[in-house]
């Protein structure tokens, strides 16, 4: 008797459940993407007509910030439903097209899920506040007031303050991380995690192939409340909250980081792991402990596939001994987990002006960030080298920023319309007053423009991208640095018998690098570098990728 091999439904469907894997995704801010109905803000519409430009790029996926039902007091990081659009976007029928379109333009599409706090306006926080015996009133962190009347403990809110505040309907304080206006769903309580992965099912069931998980790390808090300990003024940081914001002086080891977080982390995977190919990233929002937690999350196969931390969304240029440090103290301890790394996105100033980066020094730092082990995120406007805005106060939406200026300008410059044309005023985008300036210096880095040229921004990364695509020792590659030291990063990435040898220049100066033994070939990229008698000379912000057989 024959025993015929079992076989896997999702081989015959041609399914490749590891797409994930080193795929670049590309981050969209959609009310600055494309405005479609000429109300100055940009909507699902505009996307749908806009990804033709993302395809383009060879990108894997797309990865869209909020847009579901909310007062936009965060710009839908607060939500009020999460089962719906917000007509300033569109429908639920226009995201329905969305997929559609992106699908067969081969896109994968995450949507980014809040799941750690709501809008105010959620139904589930207006019945949970009337009153302490309702039957959601467990589902938000509530707690009484210390005899003297203040908070129940000292934790502060990233957006400047306390992180409680009262409620008169039920005499007692609710938790809330971020603005006072999103309170902290209560993870703790079963019945709030069901709910919350039933939203997941309603998008996965709707064609979504996984989500980008804000604030991941947030989503419990300490049972017994305790304060957070005083963090020492050497180890505070300022990714996650501006220096002005005394958010930096505690060590968070009660408001977030929770361990519980894990057990609930298995159950969204299981939920996940349902569907053919859904996958998840999460943003670990922790200035002390985000390599620690990314590995914690991405390891053993069972909890979210990848995650990212701010170790790149830095103020501080990166030099080849910062790159090594993070690099290294990433691959000692993510085991079987899997990072996704980003330069820049909604929340910081974009890196360019960040790392006082000019051109050539952009595309050296582009061509790192896609040859690192790991997935890879690009933010919006990241292909055409765009630098921070310039907003003035008058013109300022984010809160954050209009509580902290002028020493902290909030996240609007880095928010304001993709220039698509470089001869409107509005550069493309819309018809009517956007809700952000477009940047006048943007317009010349237009999409249109850069398209005419050979040498681009633009053009970069569409050709990096496709040299990232050809190589598999780029995309799931074994990691092995030779050096990162004097300006110089370099490492090995390795894969099936294969091997390529990447080396980058971070400085305005030229550098050498004595090359490891062995014939190479000398992969066609998009810099200038030489070899000679064993020697590598790599110009200004130069790179070069050279492959052995092995």
């Amino acid at each position: 008797m024959t025993i015929m091999p079992e076989i896997n439904p999702n081989d015959i469907l041609g399914i490749d459940k590891d797409w994930w894997r080193g795929a670049v995704i590309y981050q969209i801010y959609p009310r600055s993407y494309q405005d479609s109905n000429d109300d100055g803000i940009g909507d699902l519409a505009g996307i749908i007509h806009r990804l033709d430009h993302i395809a383009s790029l060879g990108v894997d996926a797309i990865w869209i910030s909020p847009f579901f039902k909310s007062p936009m007091l965060d710009f839908g990081y607060d939500v009020s439903d999460y089962r719906d659009v917000d007509p300033m976007f569109g429908t639920l029928g226009d995201f329905d097209a969305l997929i559609e379109k992106a699908h067969n333009l081969g896109l994968k599409v995450l949507i980014d899920l809040v799941l750690s706090h709501s809008s105010d306006q959620h139904p589930w926080f207006i019945e949970s506040r009337e009153t302490r015996d309702n039957p959601k009133a467990d589902w938000y962190v509530w707690a009484d007031a210390k005899p003297d009347g203040s908070p129940p403990n000292n934790w502060l809110s990233i957006f400047g303050g306390s992180a409680w505040e009262w409620s008169p309907e039920r005499m007692q304080y609710y938790l809330h991380n971020f603005l006072v206006e999103q309170p902290d769903l209560n993870l703790h309580n079963p019945d709030v995690q069901d709910a919350l992965l039933d939203v997941c099912r309603f998008w996965l069931d709707r064609g979504v192939d996984g989500f980008r998980l804000d604030t991941i790390n947030f989503y419990f808090h300490d049972k017994l409340l305790r304060d957070n300990p005083a963090l020492a003024p050497e180890r505070r940081n300022f990714t996650i909250a501006p220096e002005v914001n005394p958010y930096n002086w505690q060590d968070h080891l009660y408001d977030k980081n929770q361990p519980e977080n894990l057990d609930f982390l298995r159950r969204m995977r299981a939920v996940m792991d349902e569907y053919p190919a859904a996958t998840a990233v999460g943003e670990v929002g922790d200035a002390q402990y985000g390599l620690e937690i990314q590995s914690q999350y991405t390891s053993g196969g069972d909890k979210v596939h990848m995650c990212y931390s701010f170790d790149f969304l830095s103020g501080e240029t990166p030099s080849a001994e910062t790159v090594g440090a993070v690099i290294e103290k990433q691959e000692a301890s993510i085991g079987d987990g899997w990072a996704c790394w980003a330069f820049s996105n909604h929340d910081v100033v974009r890196h360019p002006t960040r790392w006082n980066l000019d051109e050539a020094g952009q595309r050296v730092f582009a061509a790192l960030l896609l040859s690192l082990r790991g997935s890879v995120c690009l933010y919006q406007g990241e292909e055409l080298g765009l630098t921070e805005a310039y907003v003035a106060f008058e013109e300022l939406q984010d809160p954050y920023g209009i509580r902290f200026w002028p020493k902290f300008k909030g996240r609007d410059g880095c928010r304001t319309p993709i220039p698509w044309v470089s001869d409107n005023h509005n550069g493309g985008f819309s018809q009517s007053k956007p809700w952000l300036p477009v940047a006048v210096e943007h317009l010349q880095r237009s999409v249109e423009a850069q398209t005419r040229l050979e040498d681009s921004t633009l053009a970069f990364y569409r050709n990096m991208i496709a040299l990232r695509k050809s190589l598999p020792e780029l995309v799931k590659g074994e990691f092995e640095f030779v050096t990162h030291t004097q300006d110089v990063v370099a490492f090995w990435r390795r894969y099936q018998g294969r091997a390529v040898l990447c080396a980058f220049n971070l400085s305005g100066e030229t550098r050498e690098l004595p090359l490891p033994e062995g014939a190479y070939d000398d992969i066609t990229a998009p810099f200038h570098a030489t070899v000679a008698g064993g020697m590598l000379t790599l110009p200004a912000y130069q790179a070069w990728f050279g492959a052995q057989n092995r």
